[in-house]
């Protein structure tokens, strides 16, 4: 079988191509999203919790199109970048009276997961005034965590998709090409972690990452219809220590290389940071790296 694309963890052959011609030929009125959606049908291309991949089969279309292996119909509308345009969070006022002392004194902490929630845009404020980096709006599978005490937050969680290519993890993980193509879906990143600055209480951050990872399975399957089995994040050690992360048993894979997702050269241009991993189930291992 002649591969002719490799997407997005997706083989292309040339039975394909020949498949999403006829497509088009039988379809001659169709837009490029009408098309996509038919044959995310044809093939059941669909996401875990059953909902067509309807984003990214376009775009493999429109890889095959300017390969020359299709000829999709003129593009009819060019819709605006909604990331570029997106408006940044709205501020919102909280109490921000000091909460100082021993964890015990906290009382009962609750953490919620608010994605899709009326407590979204809270979430999104207080990333955006409080977090080195502020707010980025997520792309793909991703989640974010409220942490509250008596009522007031405390701390706020973002988990994402993981990364496609990582050496160190990849290592760590052992999963080969094929599996980590069959199996990415069950790697959460770490995006962000914030305690509120308002907030002074030692070993908070230690017990917190103890709680979400016990957590986070659970919710992802709720969300996206399948759990996660391992946990990554990077800490920047220009800025930080992840002294809270290893308090929690969090483990050290490696360090990136600087170069980001997918860089077109070989020149570090971001900076370097420490790896590091947590599993989220016992049998992580074995589904990680298995090829049904």
């Amino acid at each position: 079988m002649d591969i002719v694309l490799r997407y997005r963890g997706r083989e292309v052959s040339e039975a394909d191509v020949a498949c999403i011609r006829d497509l088009i030929a039988a379809h001659p009125a169709e837009s490029r999203r009408g098309l996509s959606k038919l044959l995310c049908a044809q093939w059941n291309w669909v996401q875990a919790n059953g909902a067509p991949r309807d984003m990214v089969c376009r775009s493999l279309m429109l890889a095959l199109d300017r390969a020359g292996h299709i000829q999709l119909p003129p593009q009819r509308r060019r819709p605006p970048n909604p990331i570029a345009l997106r408006a940044k969070p709205k501020t919102m006022e909280v109490d921000q009276t000091p909460m100082e002392g021993v964890l015990r004194d906290l009382g009962p902490l609750e953490v919620r997961q608010v994605r899709r929630t009326s407590e979204e845009p809270l979430f999104n404020a207080l990333m955006q005034a409080h977090h080195y980096l502020g707010y980025t709006q997520p792309v793909g599978e991703h989640l974010k965590h409220l942490v509250f005490a008596g009522g007031r937050p405390v701390a706020c969680f973002a988990f994402g998709s993981g990364p496609r290519h990582l050496g160190p993890s990849d290592s760590y993980i052992g999963w080969s090409k094929e599996a980590r193509r069959c199996n990415l879906r069950l790697l959460a990143y770490n995006t962000r972690f914030l305690v509120l600055p308002w907030v002074r209480v030692p070993h908070l951050a230690s017990h917190l990452l103890g709680r979400i990872v016990r957590q986070l399975p659970t919710d992802w399957a709720r969300v996206y219809g399948h759990e996660v089995c391992f946990a990554l994040t990077f800490v920047d050690t220009t800025r930080f220590k992840g002294t809270c992360y290893r308090a929690a048993n969090w483990v050290y894979l490696g360090r990136t290389v600087g170069r980001g997702n997918n860089a077109p050269t070989h020149e570090q241009t971001r900076p370097i940071k420490d790896i590091l991993g947590m599993p989220l189930c016992r049998d992580w291992r074995e589904r990680m790296t298995a090829l049904a």
